[in-house]
């Protein structure tokens, strides 16, 4: 029988001779390294793991105005550089980064954004990462991170570019998918829609790297958008650039906090979105116009506007969602609304309501969100080429069943988040083909007066660095027979 007594562990003081040290938890970069953990473990998006973050660390008394800035800064522009971070870590370590634990690549990449994406001197970007790591991930693991980020900053971002970067002559959308952070086969996919040369490209890929202006909506019959405007001139708030119900908050902000938002008066909602709505209420129907649908109502946005117009006009909008957790959030923004309304769950695509029974039909299809990378910066990274297979089918017999539920002389909105030709003048040219002659398309671009570089016609691209908004499309469409 073996008595012998087992050696006591040392601790790392012990062994390195130094007193040890505790780790010091920073609140704001472990709100931002739980928020990346989120991302990655439960496919969440940022934009709904992180204000429910914000406001507990708030409550608890951890974070201020500009603590929770930080923390958003962190967040949001670790994942959309993820693609120029991950190309500069993988001359740093040494091994393939698939094979680096995620969390060790979270905190990584959160030191490569201080480092490389923001004015965080060098040694506290650094300093802050390891301690970081030392909190989340213990000590042994935080000497692997010091080593990492040590190298990192070796180089500044322009230099580590010119290191990792193909020459663009050699290569155009591999540059650009590296010095920009975009996958490849979403700067062809980009390229191909926007069409020109390189200076467009560049700017639509450096405005998705971008933070987006927080853009509310004054829903009409619930507050005067003069009114909305004013109330929140603390919060920077200026007229929209192209919608008469837009306000813009230049100062930033939490968005749900707001007293008209919480009570639905107002919503966060994107000029682009709006003018989708705004355009398909303004297009000429024959006839009477007394009854209008959301074909595809959640989470709500287009709904409500389309609600508060549809009341000022004496017509009711049916929104339909599939969904039943979306179709209550669709109740939700509609409550309130001045003027009768239903919502119901309801497959689009296997309509309940007898054909030709709406006057406007709006059908905001499923789609790859191209449109919003500046929103969501962790689509770009998720999103797959052959996700445009999967949504196809969707969106062309959301489109057909449309058509079908809007009486002749009637009005479609087709509309998508995505400028990527697959999900949009592709989807309208196939269903127009299979209507013939009973549909065809109107000029949309009256519709949106003001706003220049809309496209020849007669459909409307919005895009991010011309106009600010997301890349939303929409086609309209007249049921002539």
């Amino acid at each position: 029988m073996n008595d012998q007594r087992r050696r006591p562990t040392q601790s790392p003081s012990q062994r390195s001779g130094r007193p040890y040290r505790r780790p010091q938890k920073d609140p704001v970069r472990v709100l931002a390294f739980d928020a990346l953990r989120a991302v990655d473990e439960r496919d969440a998006y940022a934009n709904l793991v992180l204000p429910p973050l914000l406001r507990k660390a708030r409550e608890q008394g951890d974070f201020d105005h500009r603590d929770a800035a930080l923390a958003t800064e962190l967040v949001y522009g670790t994942l959309r550089r993820q693609g120029t971070y991950d190309a500069v870590l993988a001359q740093c370590v040494d091994r393939p980064l698939r094979e680096v634990d995620p969390p060790v690549l979270d905190v990584l990449s959160l030191g490569a954004h201080q480092l490389l994406g923001t004015r965080i001197p060098t040694h506290a970007a650094v300093s802050a990462s390891v301690e970081l790591a030392r909190v989340v991930l213990g000590d042994g693991r935080a000497k692997f991170v010091n080593a990492v980020l040590r190298k990192a900053a070796q180089h500044d971002l322009d230099g580590w570019l010119e290191r990792v970067a193909p020459p663009y002559d050699e290569d155009p959308e591999d540059h650009l998918a590296v010095v920009h952070s975009h996958p490849r086969w979403v700067v062809s996919a980009l390229w191909d829609s926007l069409g020109g040369g390189r200076a467009g490209i560049e700017d639509l890929l450096e405005a998705d790297n971008e933070r987006p202006e927080v853009t509310l909506v004054a829903r009409p019959g619930r507050i005067d958008v003069e009114d909305l405007r004013s109330g929140l001139a603390a919060e920077g708030a200026v007229a929209g650039r192209w919608s008469p119900y837009a306000v813009r908050l230049t100062e930033g902000g939490e968005p749900g906090a707001l007293e008209a938002v919480r009570e639905g008066r107002a919503g966060v909602q994107d000029e682009g979105s709006q003018l989708v709505a705004l355009a398909l209420a303004d297009a000429p129907v024959d006839g009477r116009d007394e009854k209008w649908l959301d074909a595809c109502a959640g989470p709500g946005g287009k709904a409500a506007l389309l609600a508060g117009l549809a009341a000022e006009r004496g017509a009711v909008l049916v929104a339909a969602e599939k969904q039943p957790h979306r179709a209550g959030l669709v109740a939700r923004s509609l409550a309130g609304n001045p003027g009768p309304y239903q919502v119901i769950t309801a497959d689009g695509t296997r309509p309940p309501w007898r054909p030709g029974s709406f006057d406007r039909v709006l059908v905001d299809v499923p789609c790859t969100g191209l449109g919003a990378l500046r929103r969501r910066p962790e689509a770009r990274w998720r999103r797959r080429p052959e996700d445009l297979a999967g949504f196809a089918p969707l969106q062309r017999a959301l489109l057909e069943r449309a058509l079908e539920s809007v009486r002749v002389g009637g009005v479609v909105g087709y509309a998508t988040c995505s400028p990527h030709l697959a999900e949009t003048r592709a989807v309208v040219d196939d269903v127009l083909r299979g209507a013939g002659a009973d549909a065809e398309l109107i000029d949309a671009r009256p519709l949106v007066p003001g706003v220049p570089s809309i496209g020849e016609g007669p459909d409307v691209q919005l895009w991010p660095h011309l106009h600010g908004t997301d890349a939303m499309y929409l086609a309209l469409i007249r049921r002539t027979g």
